[in-house]
C-alpha cells in the first residue's frame, strides 16, 4: 500500500511538470493562450483534490489495519447477525457507507465548485441527489445480490465454488453488455431516437459503406449534467447501438460526428468488444480462482485481527493482497485498449476520414480542457487511450503510408 501510495505521487508529480511545457507543434492549434492557461489550472485544481483524496483514502485503510478498524466493525456485525450472507451484506454496507460518507464532500465539491468553475457542471442540487439515491438503490440489489449469491455459492458447493461463481458473473456480464442501455442508462439519462436530417442521413450512409448494420443511433441528454461530450457505442448483436451525446452534436461538424462513429464502428469491426469482454471474463475467472487459494487461509484473519473467519474478511484481505497482480493486469489491458484505439483510428483513416477524426479529437480536447501534455509514464499506467499528440502521429503516419 505504501509503495502504491508513492508511485502514484511520483507519476502524479512527473505528469504535473510535463504538463507544464510546451504545447508540442502539432497541437498549437488546439488552443490559445488563455485557453492553455485555463487549462493548466483545470488539471492543476484536480491534481491537489488528487492529493487530498489519495492521501485520506491512504490514511484512514492504514488506521483501520493498524488500530484494527475491520475486526472491530466485524464485531459490531456479528451482535445482529452471525447468518454468513446477512453479515456479509451487513459488513460491507457498513464499510461502503463509511466510505461514501468520505467521499461525497469531495464529489460535491468537485461538481459545484471546480466544474462549476470551469464551466462545465449542470447538475443541479436535486439531480445530484437523485443520482445518489438511484446508485444506493443499483449498488444495493446488483452488488447485494451478487455478494449475496457469492457467499451462498462458497458456504454450499464446495471446494469448485468459484467456478459455479465465475457462471454466475460470466452471464451478468453478458447480459449488462446487451442489455445496460436498456435497463440502467434509462434510471439515470433520456435517449431518444437520432431524428431524420443530415447527420442521420450521413450516419447511414457510412454505416451502410462500411457494411454495418446499423438501427439504433441514440441522442442522450448529457447536458443535463455536464457540457463535456462523448459518444460511445453499446450493445452485442440486435441491441447494439450508437449513443451520442447531444454535447457532441452542438460542438463537432457532420463529418466530425461521422469521422468519431467510424472509429467506434472499427471497434466493432475489429472485434474489440467481443474480445474484450471475454477478456474480461478471463481476468474475472483468474481473479476468483486465486480467491479460491487463499479464502480459507487462516492467517489472512489473524492479520486483521479477526478471531471468526468469515467470507467478508476474506474479501477484504483478499482486495489488498491482490492489489499487485491486479494492477500488473490492469497494465496489460491499458496496452491492449491502447492498441485496439489505434486500430480504430486507423479503420476511420482508411475511409478517407482521418482529418476530420483529428479535427474532431482536438475540439474535444479543447472542449474538455484536456490535459495535452501527459507524462509518457503516467500514459503508460493510467491511459486506456492513447494521448492525443500520439493519436495524430498514428493517424497521419497511416496517411503517408
Amino acid at each position: 500500500m505504501v509503495f502504491d501510495f508513492i508511485l502514484e505521487r511520483v507519476l502524479s508529480y512527473l505528469n504535473s511538470v510535463k504538463r507544464n511545457r510546451a504545447i508540442p507543434e502539432e497541437l498549437k492549434d488546439v488552443y490559445d493562450e488563455e485557453t492553455h492557461l485555463k487549462s493548466l489550472d483545470y488539471k492543476w485544481a484536480y491534481e491537489k483534490l488528487g492529493y487530498l483524496t489519495s492521501s485520506l483514502s491512504f490514511a484512514s485503510i492504514l488506521l483501520m489495519l493498524l488500530l484494527g478498524g475491520f475486526a472491530f466493525a466485524d464485531n459490531f456485525c456479528r451482535q445482529y447477525t452471525e447468518n454468513p450472507i446477512l453479515l456479509s451484506l451487513l459488513y460491507f454496507g457498513i464499510l461502503f457507507l463509511l466510505s461514501d460518507l468520505l467521499n461525497t464532500p469531495i464529489d460535491i465539491y468537485s461538481t459545484f465548485s471546480i466544474e462549476e468553475k470551469y464551466g462545465f457542471n449542470k447538475t443541479t442540487p436535486n439531480i445530484y441527489i437523485l443520482d445518489k439515491l438511484k446508485s444506493y438503490l443499483i449498488g444495493i440489489i446488483i452488488g447485494g445480490g451478487l455478494l449475496s449469491l457469492f457467499v451462498w455459492f462458497y458456504q454450499t458447493t464446495g471446494p469448485l465454488y468459484w467456478i459455479y461463481i465465475w457462471l454466475v458473473f460470466a452471464a451478468f456480464s453478458v447480459f449488462m453488455a446487451m442489455f445496460y442501455s436498456n435497463l440502467i442508462v434509462p434510471l439515470f439519462n433520456k435517449q431518444t431516437p437520432l431524428e431524420d436530417g443530415e447527420l442521420r442521413t450521413a450516419i447511414t450512409e457510412f454505416a451502410n459503406k462500411a457494411g454495418f448494420k446499423l438501427k439504433n443511433i441514440y441522442v442522450i441528454d448529457g447536458s443535463k449534467r455536464s457540457t463535456k461530450a462523448n459518444a460511445y457505442f453499446t450493445g452485442l448483436g440486435p441491441k447494439k447501438r450508437i449513443v451520442l451525446y447531444d454535447t457532441l452534436i452542438k460542438q463537432l461538424s457532420t463529418e466530425e460526428i461521422v469521422a468519431v462513429l467510424a472509429h467506434e464502428i472499427g471497434h466493432y469491426k475489429k472485434k474489440h468488444t467481443s474480445t474484450g469482454l471475454l477478456l474480461g471474463l478471463v481476468q474475472t475467472g483468474l481473479t476468483l480462482y486465486i480467491l479460491s487459494l487463499m479464502l480459507g487461509n487462516k492467517s489472512i484473519y489473524d492479520a486483521l485481527g479477526v478471531t471468526k473467519p468469515g467470507v467478508h474478511i476474506g474479501l477484504i484481505a483478499f482486495g489488498m493482497l491482490y492489489s499487485p497482480i491486479s494492477t500488473i493486469i490492469g497494465l496489460f489491458m491499458n496496452v491492449v485498449s491502447r492498441h485496439n484505439e489505434y486500430q480504430a483510428d486507423a479503420y476511420a483513416e482508411s475511409f478517407g476520414l482521418g482529418d476530420a477524426l483529428i479535427s474532431g479529437l482536438k475540439n474535444l480536447s479543447r472542449n474538455n480542457l484536456s490535459n495535452l501534455n501527459p507524462h509518457p509514464a503516467y500514459i503508460f499506467f493510467h491511459y486506456s487511450h492513447p494521448s492525443l499528440l500520439q493519436r495524430i502521429r498514428a493517424i497521419k503516419n497511416k496517411q503517408v503510408n
